[in-house]
């Protein structure tokens, strides 16, 4: 018994003798002080260290202090785990003050992510059942905030019934942890459908606001809640009216507006109650317009409740007036000085611009304006806003400014404002001259920055235009003179000066003042680009093969013109090398057929398919041309994926096709097509017929034999369409086989948000055989602003009924989704 005492007297003697922990307060001043931030590491790790040891000791005393300064710590980033089971502790405790610091810590350490955290279920729930509401409230907020779906299963229980308490404060807090419960477990939600019912009935705002929370989050999540919950539109109507009407209060008054945080609320939830039913959406009209029109604008938070009613004027069926007065509100906000506000603004009319174009184009010089803007997140937005209001009415205005704003731009502008330049001058040009100038313009500008397909849509554009040849070469030839680093416009110059060089040297040109040019003239600009450091080599092809078709246009200078040639014959580079080299065999072993083979090329027609633009001559031949320069994405699933389809889709009878890479092999272009489709049942496509790029096919007049020849007169299907995604089918069938019929998907987007990872595949019975061609892009932009095409050949030997059965894998709003779909309603002429 002495020995105890003895220990004991001497644990409480070393107890007072070792100081007490600093105070929070004095901690703060004290890191303040330090003046780098290694002397701030030295202090936290100094102050770390007596923590931990006053945690071995397990003193009580000062357990609370410690566990408020390690939150200070964690907060400024240092770790502090080591006091997650002080907090289960401070939980544990009867003293309130423990167990609000318990609670706060166990929500800034904890998450479901750690086990030890299911060690406080129980104390939650001893707490939730406490005589005192600050305790109940403690335990609500930390469950509300870190609580795991076990966690909240145990739990739900309890939250229900203080859900029906009296008790405004906890049934505020209540709401709010039922919100998080419905988010961890989705089945709990009928269980607080009884208590939701009368929340709405309450006086007290803080309840009102909570309850407007949980029914959002209710109806988002379930459209059973949606229907239920559409008969409270009336009483969401008229609490928000006696916000607006009513006069001021002081406790939840802010700048001069009651509870605007309330009014955003019931906006919001009014949005998803009136989208999509007439009914609920004639209901809340008159309310929407008088909060559109007595919300007062000075200050921010009357633009904050303006905005919700414009979001919400916009998803519901609301009248026409209405819709005009919520643009109206945004073309308001574009004139404010807020960035903030002008953003919101050109996104939401970026949003809204498809199904009320006439009311945003009143806005368009305000839209136009914002395009100086020196934000440039504002300017983003104007310059996709503008193109969406480019209109055959005001084309050439828009193109003035957009021409402009190219211009002074930043360089990541550039590459997105040339390509809008480029499809909107393709839609609504007034006239070929003016659409010729613009491009030009925009290859003078931006050159550097265009797509590639720029460079042979512009020569197809110039060969269609016979009356403008001698204008467009005489502006290309002067254009070179002044700069020849824009790549892509010292192409389409060359190539033009190769096509019609005796026009540019003939001096005749209606549109404008002609310039004398000599023929020596034109092969000195033609010779500096192949001699050029700024030239590529692509540039240089262009310009070798310029010259050599300036052999049949020139009649003093052929000798000049042999030598440049034979010069080039030794070049370094291989592609210049072997132009030269065959230029160099005209010259010599075929001269009398190199005027039949460097004549002008025939006009062109521009056919639109999947992925590539087919550039068909009036004799029959097409030329294929690059249009889309992204890589094209690998979209083949593992065969443990091929096989699960085929289970999916009962694969006794089917055979899977997905889009694979092209085979290394080659066909030449009069194969047979059975020999083409030969490996389908392996799943692999067609050998693909050897292509050249436009520019060059263009250049060498070489001409390659389409497979398939369109025919009209079948009509298209639309083969599947659910949650925004479209899927179009449109036909042709072959006329060297009849049995091949080639399907062009056609793939839109009718939602907010884009869809990425895009993926289609197909199954068809085996007495067909079937190809899928790659996509192409994976990526569908919103609001049906494009699509993503892909090319099905199939081939049906014995004209039996076709069907077919799909599958679409996508990413949308961050998670993935998948769908099997069967296609039966092929028409006759498809497969007969």
């Amino acid at each position: 018994m002495d020995l105890l005492e003895t220990i004991s007297d001497l644990a409480i003697e070393k107890w007072k003798r070792m100081p007490a922990p600093i105070r929070l307060r004095e901690l703060i001043r004290t890191i303040r002080t330090a003046r780098t931030q290694a002397e701030e590491r030295e202090m936290i790790q100094k102050e770390c260290a007596a923590i931990r040891s006053s945690f071995r000791e397990e003193d009580n005393t000062y357990r609370c202090r410690n566990v408020a300064k390690l939150l200070y710590m964690h907060m400024l980033g240092y770790p502090a785990h080591f006091g997650q089971l002080e907090c289960l502790k401070l939980i544990a405790s009867q003293k309130f003050t423990d167990k609000r610091i318990g609670y706060l810590g166990a929500m800034l350490l904890l998450d479901e992510r750690q086990d030890v955290h299911l060690l406080m279920t129980n104390c939650i729930k001893n707490d939730l059942n406490h005589s005192t509401q600050y305790v109940q409230g403690l335990a609500l907020c930390t469950l509300g905030c870190m609580g795991s779906s076990e966690m909240c299963r145990d739990l739900a229980g309890e939250v229900e019934k203080l859900l029906k308490t009296s008790n405004s404060y906890l049934r505020k807090k209540a709401a709010l942890c039922a919100v998080h419960v419905i988010r961890k477990v989705p089945e709990l939600m009928e269980m607080f459908l009884p208590a939701t019912k009368n929340l709405l009935n309450e006086k007290n705002h803080g309840v009102l606001h909570t309850s407007v929370v949980l029914l959002t989050e209710m109806c988002e999540r379930s459209p059973d809640m949606l229907t239920h919950f559409r008969k409270l539109v009336p009483q969401l109507v008229r609490i928000l009216k006696n916000l607006i009407m009513s006069g001021y209060s002081p406790e939840h008054d802010v700048s001069g507006i009651s509870d605007p945080f309330l009014q955003v609320r019931i906006l919001r939830l009014l949005r998803i109650l009136g989208r999509n039913d007439d009914d609920s959406s004639e209901a809340m009209n008159d309310i929407l317009a008088q909060v559109a029109t007595n919300t007062e604008t000075s200050k921010n938070v009357g633009n904050a409740i303006l905005y919700e009613t414009v979001l919400t004027i916009m998803d519901i069926k609301s009248e026409s007036g209405l819709r005009v007065l919520a643009i109206n509100i945004l073309g308001r906000f574009l004139l404010n000085n807020d960035k903030n506000i002008r953003y919101v603004a050109l996104t939401s009319l970026l949003k809204t611009v498809q199904t009320d174009h006439n009311a945003v184009q009143r806005h368009r010089s305000t839209i136009v304006d914002c395009l100086k803007d020196l934000d440039v997140s504002i300017k983003r937005r104007a310059m996709e806003l503008s193109f969406a209001l480019v209109n055959g009415n005001n084309i050439r205005g828009m193109m003035k400014e957009l021409l402009y704003f190219l211009d002074s731009c930043e360089p990541e502008f550039k590459a997105d404002c040339a390509s809008g330049i480029f499809l909107a001058a393709e839609k609504y040009a007034p006239s070929k001259r003016w659409h010729i100038d613009t491009i030009m313009r925009v290859l003078t500008t931006a050159g550097s920055y265009v797509r590639d397909d720029a460079v042979p849509n512009l020569i197809q554009l110039i060969t269609n235009s016979n009356e403008m040849h001698e204008y467009t070469v005489q502006k290309l030839y002067k254009a070179i003179l002044d700069d020849i680093s824009q790549q892509p416009l010292v192409q389409v110059a060359s190539w033009c000066i190769g096509e019609y060089g005796d026009l540019l040297v003939s001096g005749q040109c209606e549109e404008e003042e002609p310039i004398q040019v000599t023929e020596d003239e034109v092969l000195d600009i033609l010779e500096s680009l192949l001699i050029s450091n700024m030239s590529s080599s692509v540039t240089r092809g262009f310009a070798l093969t310029a010259i050599m078709k300036n052999s049949t246009r020139f009649n003093n200078t052929v000798n000049r013109i042999k030598k440049v040639v034979s010069i080039y014959g030794s070049s370094i580079d291989v592609e210049l090398q072997q132009r030269a080299v065959e230029y160099n065999a005209l010259f010599k072993k075929y001269d009398h057929m190199r005027s039949a083979l460097l004549e002008r090329m025939p006009v062109m027609e521009k056919t639109m398919t999947n992925g590539p633009t087919d550039i068909a001559q009036t004799n029959g031949e097409a030329e294929p041309g690059i249009i889309d320069t992204k890589p094209v994405p690998s979209t083949q699933p593992p065969s443990s994926q091929a096989n699960d389809l085929l289970d999916l889709l009962g694969g006794n009878d089917l055979q899977l096709v997905i889009p694979t890479a092209p085979p290394p092999k080659q066909s030449t272009v009069g194969g047979e097509l059975l020999d083409l489709l030969g490996d389908l049942n392996l799943g692999a496509p067609p050998a693909p017929v050897p292509q050249m790029s436009a520019p060059q096919l263009l250049l060498d007049g070489l001409s390659v034999q389409p497979l398939f020849n369109e025919i009209s007169g079948i009509p298209p299907i639309i083969a599947y369409n659910k949650n925004g995604l479209k899927i179009d089918f449109s036909f042709e069938r072959s006329s060297t086989n009849a049995s091949v019929t080639v399907i062009t998907t056609q793939a839109y987007n009718s939602t907010d948000s884009e869809m990425t990872d895009y993926v289609f595949q197909a199954a068809v019975p085996k007495t067909f055989q079937l190809q899928l061609l790659s996509p192409s892009s994976n990526v569908l932009p919103p609001f049906s602003a494009g699509s993503v095409t892909q090319v099905i050949k199939v081939l049906n030997p014995q004209k039996q009924q076709l069907r077919m059965r799909i599958k679409l894998t996508y990413n949308h709003k961050g998670s993935a989704m998948q769908d099997l779909a069967e296609v039966s309603n092929f028409p006759p002429q498809s497969w007969q």
